[in-house]
């Protein structure tokens, strides 16, 4: 029996090809090995969107941009956090059992702490809400970055502290470190993200992307311009590129050219895949329903056990 992936991925608008190669892109790779539980985590979300309209539209095009990257429902199950509402009920059990200076030490919170910003409830309490996500569905391996293994470590100790109070009841995850891409440099060089506005999209036009990589910063004191090659090394092989930029030593508008052309050619085929999918708006919403469904089924026995061993059933 394939041992169980489960994982999150939160609906904050148009990914971008450091999204794709950071974790969309190992999703597909690994639903061949696992059985993998993908979920849009729209109650995390939450903590940073309460616009209805734009939460739905985000939560929408995860789903659009899973399936056009290659997520096969037949191997996947694709599903929303909101429509599995067990786990904001585990979550709640597990508020009464760990203690605020222990969520304290959680990443997030402290970021939010040190930007001096008013924090939600809802921020402070989100590993809870992770953990009752990994936990219920039985997870053996949750992917992650390096910079979230913390996650990982709080759902073991939460589903640890559980089990010695109730009974054994929850499965102990393991993490399953993403080591094969590095930090994905961005057109100014620094780290790909939104926020620094220096991000090539995954669905990017061709106009998009032609714009992108001739505004790549690059560095004329060297003859491989090092931002460009970084990109050009995430799409194509390194005997490709060694003959490309040995060719072309300095050359960095034809460089620029062919990465255009390259990423281009990437691209294309996801983002015409994306729009057929975008066609399909019923087959869509019934792979997402039969999602959550199954996932509430698979979840269902599980805490009704949890009811009974805290004592919230006191019948059969």
């Amino acid at each position: 029996m394939s041992k169980i992936l489960v994982s999150g991925v939160k609906p904050t608008g148009r990914p971008h090809i450091g999204n794709y190669f950071g974790a969309m892109k190992q999703f597909v790779d690994l639903q061949d090995s696992y059985e993998s539980r993908i979920f849009v985590a729209n109650l995390h979300a939450l903590t940073t969107v309460q616009n209805k309209e734009e939460l739905e539209k985000n939560a929408n095009d995860v789903i659009l941009d899973y399936l056009a990257i290659g997520l096969d429902p037949a191997k996947t199950t694709l599903y929303l956090q909101s429509d599995v509402p067990h786990v904001a009920e585990l979550a709640w059990i597990f508020s009464c059992i760990t203690t605020m200076p222990y969520l304290m030490r959680a990443h997030a919170f402290k970021d939010a702490e040190a930007k001096s910003k008013e924090i939600s409830a809802g921020v402070f309490n989100y590993p809870l809400l992770m953990a009752a996500d990994i936990l219920l569905p039985s997870a053996d391996v949750v992917p992650v970055g390096k910079d979230q293994k913390q996650h990982i470590e709080i759902t073991r100790d939460i589903a640890e502290k559980f089990n010695r109070l109730f009974d054994e009841t929850f499965k102990i995850p393991k993490e399953l470190i993403i080591e094969s891409t590095e930090t994905v440099l961005g057109i100014d060089g620094q780290k790909m993200s939104k926020s620094y506005n220096n991000t090539i999209p995954l669905f990017a036009t061709d106009e998009e992307i032609e714009k992108a990589v001739m505004s790549i910063v690059t560095d004329s004191s060297g003859d491989i311009p090092k931002n460009v090659y970084a990109i050009h090394a995430l799409i194509r092989d390194k005997d490709y590129l060694h003959t490309l930029y040995t060719e072309n030593t300095g050359k960095y508008k034809e460089l620029k050219d062919t990465l255009i052309s390259d990423l281009k050619d990437f691209i294309g085929p996801m983002r015409e895949k994306r729009k057929e999918w975008e066609g399909k708006p019923d087959e869509v919403k019934k792979i997402v329903t039969e999602g959550g469904m199954k996932m509430r089924k698979i979840v269902h026995g599980k805490m009704v056990e949890v009811r009974k061993k805290v004592g919230l059933i006191h019948h059969e």
